[in-house]
């Protein structure tokens, strides 16, 4: 990677912003854009070279967007930290805002040890382009069989809709608005605050499904918030719900990702670029709390069918395009071959720059 440059930073940091939120795959945008751009992007935004520093970028870009979403949902983080700590003195679990916070804890685990064992060899082997844009016409089936899946799936449990769990005492004799303000001092005023309260009440399985089903995400293409929300419907959780405890779960697994990786943007990988990775972790925090903030509004009655849409045309075009490129190359290192067969040694065909190996480099 010869450098960064800060149009390359602060589009593909919107780019992450958008995508991170909307069900579209921000690791497949990261991996197709800068490809389909071609020329000096496709080979400053390589993801999928080893030691790249292109990931001191995303790195940035990562605790961008989890602080705009610790931003938005800074009441409900309050709450749900307040009720964690809690928890944890007086041993018990029994407030909404207590409970919620185990789901979350306990629904992160999978992903986190999938993260930390797997994402270096997928990115690796899979963070190219033509791969990004078959997951991400995948991604768009998942979210169309999403809503399928919440036509048949069977209604919520009364805990879950009511948010009280009938196994624990005090929330039985405590109405919402108490509870939230034992647990956090002062009431917790917000428009999520019901939808918190229904998603204390989830079963602990179905929350382990739902957080499991990020692990998905390190395929580049498949989109972390789309597959929380499809294992969600698919277990009758309603689309507002689904998005909003999909957010809730991309937070510390976002924000981890990035504190993990933070000394590669201090290293020898940052050396060069971390002016335009300033540039795009702000392009990526504005991105990301305009996201999210139509998300959890247009979720209340909005469903994924234009996502899905979006994620078939764009991963089959990106498809086809890259496809198309790497034949016409193939194509030319075959005529290049025959016509040299006589005065030098023949050239092996290789895939276009754009759709080939990491490093966009013909070989030899």
């Amino acid at each position: 990677m010869s450098g960064l440059t800060y149009p390359e930073a602060i589009v593909v940091g919107a780019f992450q912003g958008v995508s991170e939120l909307f069900p579209i795959s921000s690791l497949g945008h990261s991996v197709l854009v800068p490809a389909l751009v071609g020329g000096r992007w496709a080979q400053d935004l390589n993801v999928s070279a080893p030691e790249s520093p292109y990931l001191a970028y995303i790195v940035g870009l990562h605790v961008a967007t989890a602080m705009a979403l610790l931003l938005f949902f800074w009441r409900d983080w309050v709450a749900i930290v307040t009720g964690f700590f809690t928890s944890i003195r007086d041993r018990s679990v029994e407030e909404p805002y207590q409970r919620l916070a185990w789901l979350i804890v306990l629904a992160t685990i999978p992903v986190g040890i999938s993260g930390l064992l797997l994402e270096h060899t997928f990115r690796t082997t899979l963070g190219k382009p033509i791969p990004a844009a078959v997951f991400l016409t995948l991604n768009g089936l998942v979210l169309a069989a999403g809503e399928g899946l919440r036509r048949l799936a069977a209604p919520a449990t009364p805990a879950a809709a009511t948010g009280v769990d009938p196994q624990s005492e005090g929330a039985a004799h405590r109405p919402p608005g108490e509870a939230v303000l034992a647990l956090t001092g002062h009431p917790v005023a917000h428009d999520g605050l019901q939808a918190d309260i229904r998603l204390s009440g989830m079963p602990l399985a179905r929350a382990l499904l739902i957080g499991s089903a990020q692990t998905l995400a390190l395929l580049p293409g498949i989109s972390r918030s789309g597959v929380t929300m499809v294992a969600g419907l698919g277990r009758g959780l309603s689309h507002e719900d689904s998005a909003r405890f999909s957010c809730l779960l991309a937070t510390p697994v976002i924000f981890a990702a990035g504190v993990l990786k933070l000394p590669d943007l201090f290293g020898p990988l940052g050396q060069g670029i971390r002016g335009p990775v300033v540039a795009g972790s702000v392009a990526s925090f504005v991105s990301a709390y305009l996201a999210v903030r139509f998300v959890t509004r247009y979720f209340i009655h909005g469903t994924l069918w234009p996502f899905a849409r979006y994620c078939l045309v764009a991963g089959s075009a990106s498809l086809a395009s890259c496809c198309s490129d790497d034949f016409a190359d193939l194509s030319e290192n075959l005529q290049r071959a025959r016509a040299g067969s006589g005065d030098g040694p023949h050239r092996r065909p290789g895939p276009h720059p754009a759709c080939g190996p990491a490093g966009g480099r013909r070989r030899p």
